[in-house]
């Protein structure tokens, strides 16, 4: 594979990256006792744990409706995991937050991915590991933008 090849198919390394990663989550939870939970759940929950509360935040974030949204946290809702609150600066409108149980969820799968991270150092190196983790966690700055008349005739 040349460089070239690296750089077409990064989106879908990282995509392959996190679903490793989300697949090993969930075993790790599972093997804990906790229930199993979505994909959808599980990037509900990583939201909230980087600080997005509010469910149309989440939404946006994700790139899907309110409605989904609102359907995956009852989901969790219904697990325990997860809890609805008003804000305090808008009554008008609700925040998600962790639940003790979720919390304590959160926790494990804190664990479980020092673990992974350690696993994935065995595999392919730990400076590698290192080097890619610095990386990914850089500003990126804005996505790019273009003109359409600029990259009209990109092939």
């Amino acid at each position: 594979m040349t460089a070239d090849d690296d750089i077409r198919h990064l989106l879908l390394s990282l995509l392959q990256g996190f679903y490793w990663f989300d697949e090993g989550l969930q075993n790790y939870l599972q093997a804990r006792g906790w229930p199993a939970v979505t994909r959808p759940q599980s990037m509900v929950m990583a939201n909230i744990v980087l600080g997005v509360r509010r469910p149309s935040d989440i939404a946006r974030r994700l790139g899907v409706s309110r409605q989904a949204i609102h359907a995956t946290i009852n989901q969790m809702i219904e697990l325990g995991i997860v809890a609805l609150a008003d804000d305090p600066a808008n009554g008008r409108v609700k925040l998600v937050a962790p639940t003790a149980q979720g919390e304590a969820m959160r926790i494990d799968a804190q664990r479980a991915m020092v673990i992974m991270g350690e696993e994935l150092g065995l595999r392919l190196g730990k400076a590698a590991v290192l080097k890619t983790a610095h990386l990914l966690h850089e500003d990126w700055g804005p996505p790019p933008t273009f003109n359409p008349e600029a990259v009209k005739g990109d092939s």
